[in-house]
This record gives structure tokens, C-alpha cells and sequence, in this order.
């Protein structure tokens, strides 16, 4: 059976539908348009207590009972865990893909979040130190990313869900206003997970009802 994935079209949304497409499980889209507050409508609430997208609700749960699961994070071990796919069998090799999820859920999406919040800020007073202090920190973050693929072709070693959660933030750079050219060795990964064509299916699926019409 189908898996329902609740979302909008967000990094953290991406994630998912990348996540999906690479490890070729059946889901359907529920649209959560956030613009319009959909996010606190009961039904939503019922699976995502903290009223955020994306969330899951696989019917095929453990044990084959049905299962929800909200935060992005949760979901890719879950559906890591599920198939067996991009999610390591041994507990070393489990390691650095946990280190690098969490890197992503606790930095790198927090970080340039705040730049995409504060660029919108129209009083130059009101967004000028916010944009300051976030933006070197989303900077510092690439840095750290490039310094890591400098020495691997994927952030735990192998291709692995903590390379589809940061490639959600990663496909916004241009939003936070970071140029790919100046961290190479993260160009160079971005644009290799770019190619595969799982990720291309991945952020082409329609997540809003604009795009879907």
C-alpha cells in the first residue's frame, strides 16, 4: 500500500519525496499549504503534533499495523530502516550518517531558515543584524560541509538519507545567497546528487495544488 506523504514545497518537504523516489516506494501526496494555515487543521495535527510539514502515515507499519510519523529527520530513519536502503546495517556505519542528519535538522536548515526569515524583514534596521549573524553562520556551515566532501564523496561515506536532508537545504543556496562556486567540493556533490535520477523525480513531483493542477 501507498504511503501518504503530508507536505508543502519546502527543503524539509523535499527531503522526503527525494527520499521516496530513490528507494522506489509507492506514496501519494496530501498537499499542506502553510500558506493558508493548513498545518493546524486537525487533521493534520493529529499526525504532526507540532503542526509542521512534512509528515507520514504508512499504512504498512511494523508489524503491519499503520504507523504516522512527523519531523523529517524521523522519517528518513524510518523509511531507512523500512527498505533496507541508504541506511547502514551496522552500528559504526549507522554513526555518521546520524552524525550528519543531525548536523542538518540542528544547523544546516535552522540556519540559512533564518536568512530566507530575515531577508523578508523590511526595515533595514530590523534585518540588518539578524541577516549579519545568520548569514555567517550558514556560511561557516558550507564551510564545514566542503571541509567534510574534501574528504568523501558523500557525507558518511557512503550515499546515505543524511545526503538527501542536506541536499534539501543545499537546493535552496541561491535563496541564502550563497554561491556554490566558492565551496567546490560541495558544488561538486550537489551537482552529482542533482543528476541521479531519483533526486530528479524527487523535486519534480507537485507539492503544491498550483503545480499539481
Amino acid at each position: 500500500m501507498a504511503i501518504e506523504l503530508w507536505t508543502y514545497d519546502t527543503p524539509n518537504g523535499r527531503k522526503i519525496s527525494v527520499a521516496l523516489e530513490e528507494m522506489e516506494l509507492p506514496y501519494t501526496v496530501r498537499v499542506v499549504d502553510i500558506t493558508r494555515g493548513e498545518q493546524h487543521r486537525p487533521e493534520f495535527l493529529a499526525i504532526s503534533p507540532n503542526n509542521r510539514i512534512p509528515a507520514i502515515v504508512d499504512p504498512d507499519g511494523p508489524d503491519g499495523a499503520p504507523i504516522s510519523i512527523f519531523e523529517s529527520g524521523a522519517i528518513l530513519i524510518y523509511l531507512g530502516q523500512k527498505t533496507g536502503r541508504f541506511w547502514p546495517d551496522r552500528a559504526r556505519a549507522q554513526m555518521p550518517v546520524l552524525e550528519w542528519l543531525f548536523w542538518q535538522v540542528g544547523g544546516f536548515g535552522p540556519m540559512p531558515g533564518q536568512v530566507h526569515h530575515f531577508l523578508t524583514v523590511a526595515d533595514p534596521q530590523d534585518r540588518r543584524y539578524g541577516l549579519a549573524r545568520y548569514s555567517a553562520e550558514t556560511r561557516r556551515l558550507y564551510g564545514v560541509a566542503d571541509r567534510r566532501l574534501a574528504q568523501a564523496e558523500y557525507f558518511a561515506g557512503a550515499l546515505s538519507i543524511a545526503d538527501f536532508a542536506i541536499l534539501g537545504w543545499a537546493w535552496r543556496h541561491q535563496r541564502h545567497q550563497v554561491d556554490l562556486a566558492e565551496y567546490p567540493h560541495v558544488q561538486r556533490w550537489y551537482e552529482a546528487m542533482m543528476a541521479r535520477p531519483g533526486v530528479r523525480r524527487g523535486f519534480a513531483v507537485a507539492l503544491t495544488r498550483a503545480a499539481a493542477a
